[in-house]
């Protein structure tokens, strides 16, 4: 397994669709890209769209087959895992779909502001013992705020209802346009074109029943995002790492 992320990661660094930049040329510093990403990379003047934690960029890959019209950036910062959707970009010729190796906290020194149009945030860690970790919490909305163009959308998929009462419960304190909010994506939103889209996660999730929420609210500008007033009950079944590896004992107990 070792031997095979170093492979990885050593075909990362010649991938012409990845991009990791190192620690001094984005922190403290803004990196070369900040402000150039259509003309520089893209090479014209799409929106461009973020998967912030994109894992095996599943979405990132999905979504850029379905919006040739827009540029798709996924963010991670786990190489082996971004490896597999930077391959299958460039599997499939796909322009509009490039990948970047850095934290969630370094947006600002790579991305300038209004530079964004949208943000997708697909299975993320509910991280319900420390808001501050937590993607759709007050310290990243406050952060996405400052690279998102004016009411920039941003999008929420999740099998946890722990994140999703929270997030729901921030954007109303907030006062935030939530322009599609579903407790059950696949029941209530049966024609979403999102739907044909499914990362490895959402995948374990439904075939063990869980229902899938969804969440697309705009940001407004001048507004300072606060943390909601409000005990959620937390989720009750394992994270899926946990789950996984309890799954594979048990198929090896069987052999």
């Amino acid at each position: 397994m070792a031997k095979n992320k170093q492979i990885k990661f050593a075909e990362m660094e010649v991938l012409k669709n990845v991009f990791q930049p190192k620690h001094k040329e984005i922190f403290q510093t803004d990196y070369f890209l900040k402000g150039h990403w259509q003309e520089k990379i893209f090479q014209n003047n799409h929106p461009i769209v973020l998967e912030i934690g994109c894992g095996k960029g599943e979405y990132t890959v999905g979504l850029s087959q379905l919006y040739p019209e827009k540029n798709f950036i996924g963010i991670d910062i786990k190489g082996a895992r971004m490896w597999h959707g930077a391959k299958t970009a460039l599997e499939k010729g796909l322009s509009n779909a490039v990948f970047l190796r850095i934290y969630a906290e370094m947006l600002e020194s790579v991305f300038a502001p209004c530079e964004i149009s949208e943000i997708w945030i697909t299975f993320p860690d509910p991280q319900m013992a420390k808001a501050r970790k937590r993607l759709t919490g007050s310290r990243f909305l406050n952060l996405y705020k400052k690279i998102l163009i004016p009411n920039g959308l941003i999008h929420l998929k999740t099998d946890s209802p722990f994140l999703f009462t929270y997030t729901t419960e921030l954007i109303r304190q907030n006062q935030l346009k939530a322009f599609v909010c579903t407790a059950d994506l696949y029941q209530e939103e049966g024609q979403n074109k999102i739907l044909g889209i499914q990362t490895f996660y959402e995948q374990q999730w439904l075939s063990r029943g869980k229902t899938i929420k969804y969440l697309q609210f705009s940001l407004e500008e001048r507004k300072l995002i606060q943390e909601p007033d409000i005990e959620i009950e937390k989720d009750n079944y394992h994270s899926e790492t946990r789950y996984m590896n309890l799954h594979c004992k048990h198929q090896s107990s069987e052999k």
